[in-house]
């Protein structure tokens, strides 16, 4: 069964596309805890990180970290948290949030963005890659 992951990727449902390449894809969460916080996952359907293939899981730090700085730089805060949490979609997702404080509070409101801004972070992030 299709994650909904799954159909952002095939563009079934759209998102605030921020990276993709051959093997993964990442995007605005459409509920961020903070300005920029993205979701990065692999296109293969897969519900928990640590049984991925070892060279998918070590690609998937790698491309998270790519993001993260570009993140950092496009961003304004005091570093950019990441959490792999995975229970609320069965599809490896790592979190990517700015932080302004000194910890991830996933039981924070969420904002409410428009989408013009939500299209603005996306091309500020993708410009400091």
């Amino acid at each position: 069964m299709s994650t909904i992951f799954t159909k952002i990727i095939a563009g079934d449902i759209p998102c605030y596309k921020v990276y993709e390449d051959k093997h993964f894809f990442a995007f605005l969460d459409i509920n961020p805890l903070a300005k920029g916080h993205t979701l990065v996952v692999p296109k293969i359907e897969n519900d928990y990180v640590f049984d991925l293939p070892d060279e998918a899981y070590l690609e998937l730090m790698r491309i998270s970290k790519l993001i993260a700085l570009a993140i950092g730089k496009a961003v304004p805060c005091k570093r950019i948290g990441v959490a792999v949490v995975g229970l609320e979609v069965p599809h490896t997702h790592i979190h990517l949030i700015p932080l302004h404080q000194d910890a991830i509070n996933f039981s924070n409101p969420k904002l409410k963005l428009e989408s013009d801004e939500m299209e603005q972070i996306v091309a500020t992030i993708q410009a400091a890659f």
